[in-house]
């Protein structure tokens, strides 16, 4: 509670003194139910936004990037590991397609969703 009404008064929706009495407040609460009128009326806080590096469709990505990889260095080691590292070109080619996923993550950049059968052209 104390973290939430310092975010308040950080957007100056509380005056110092006002914090100042309520942090007090908060800190001798002995309920759940003080707690709650001392934000009673102050707006609801906005929701959390879910992290891009926490979603589904990034563990699902990243899972695919090392298990691609992985097999062709098993691959590559259960041959023999003879002649040059071609797993390298396996690295070089998913690793893009994955850093363009990174990317678009870190940047908040969705990625269009298809319609129809796979193939056809995103409609406007």
């Amino acid at each position: 509670m104390v973290t939430r009404l310092r975010e308040e008064a950080a957007a100056g929706r509380l005056d110092p003194d006002e914090f100042e009495r309520r942090v007090e407040v908060a800190y001798r609460a002995q309920t759940r139910a003080e707690l709650g009128a001392l934000a009673a009326d102050l707006p609801a806080p906005a929701p959390e936004q879910p992290s891009p590096w926490r979603s589904d469709a990034m563990r699902r990505r990243a899972a695919g990037f090392v298990t691609v990889n992985a097999v062709a260095i098993g691959v590559w080691l259960a041959s023999g590991a003879n002649g040059g590292f071609w797993p390298g070109w396996v690295l070089l080619v998913s690793g893009i397609g994955f850093f363009g996923v990174v990317v678009r993550a870190a940047f908040g950049v969705q990625h269009p969703e298809r319609r129809g059968r796979r193939g056809r052209r995103y409609s406007a």
